[in-house]
């Protein structure tokens, strides 16, 4: 049998580069189980990788992508630094490019704020940027404040920021803001935080026959915002995808949005 069709929406990036809003995370996912889960990811349809180095999985998601058989330009591919590495940026791009198996990277982000000025570090991220290491750059669990921080000093705004989204965290004016930066927002942990068990969530899935991970996913798709959903499971992985052939209501968008605003 066939995947079911993925969805294809994506998100516009500064240096002219699509990121599809339906991406694959491998966060707590090692060794073998990476390779595999990565492999099945690909032959669902997704056409989105979302990897960090303090993940330890490079190398795996690198294997999937290279055995996959579907060309490198077809799939977009994230990783991440861990500021504690700040100081050995380039060293740590080009490690994650070798253990990847690819010439650059599509997004390349700052996994988390630094205990002290973010501005140095990102100011190397653009040089890295520049020299055609990586198409795009962008930060991870940062506030607003933090986002024009940098900004400001750079004058590049940061593509993404990633930080733990879903429906129960949602906020507009963190929506907002990041609509008003053009900054992309990617949430992440979006199954997690008893997303899927909560009664609104379920029962707008239960009434579209549907599961509550894919109405998370499909109201992330909505808004705009990146989801990467992340499982082990086959099965688990094609149905997160499976969200292309049913849409949320006006109302149902707004009753997910009011479980944030609590």
């Amino acid at each position: 049998m066939a995947p079911s069709p993925v969805p294809t929406e994506t998100a516009a990036l500064p240096a002219g580069g699509a990121m599809p809003l339906l991406g694959f995370g491998t966060w707590q996912i090692t060794g073998q189980q990476a390779t595999e889960a990565v492999a099945a990811a690909l032959t669902a349809g997704y056409r989105h990788l979302d990897t960090a180095t303090m993940y330890g999985n490079e190398t795996e998601v690198g294997a999937a992508l290279r055995d996959s058989g579907v060309a490198r330009d077809e799939v977009f591919v994230t990783t991440k630094l861990p500021p504690e590495r700040a100081d050995r940026a380039r060293e740590t791009l080009e490690q994650s490019l070798s253990q990847l198996g690819i010439d650059a990277l599509d997004l390349w982000l700052l996994h988390w704020p630094p205990d002290g000025s973010a501005v140095d570090v990102w100011r190397d991220m653009v040089a890295l940027r520049e020299e055609g290491l990586v198409r795009d750059v962008g930060v991870s669990n940062f506030d607003l404040g933090l986002l024009d921080e940098v900004t400001e000093a750079t004058g590049t705004a940061p593509a993404v920021n990633q930080i733990r989204w879903s429906p129960l965290l949602y906020d507009a004016a963190v929506d907002r803001g990041h609509q008003e930066r053009g900054i992309v927002l990617e949430g992440y942990s979006g199954l997690k935080g008893g997303t899927l068990d909560d009664p609104e969530i379920t029962r707008i899935a239960g009434a579209l026959s549907r599961t509550p991970a894919q109405v998370i996913v499909r109201w992330h798709l909505q808004h705009g915002f990146v989801a990467i959903p992340k499982s082990v499971d086959p099965g688990r992985i094609a149905a997160n995808a499976d969200v292309a052939g049913f849409t949320l209501s006006d109302e149902d968008m707004a009753a997910l949005d009011a479980l944030g605003k609590g």
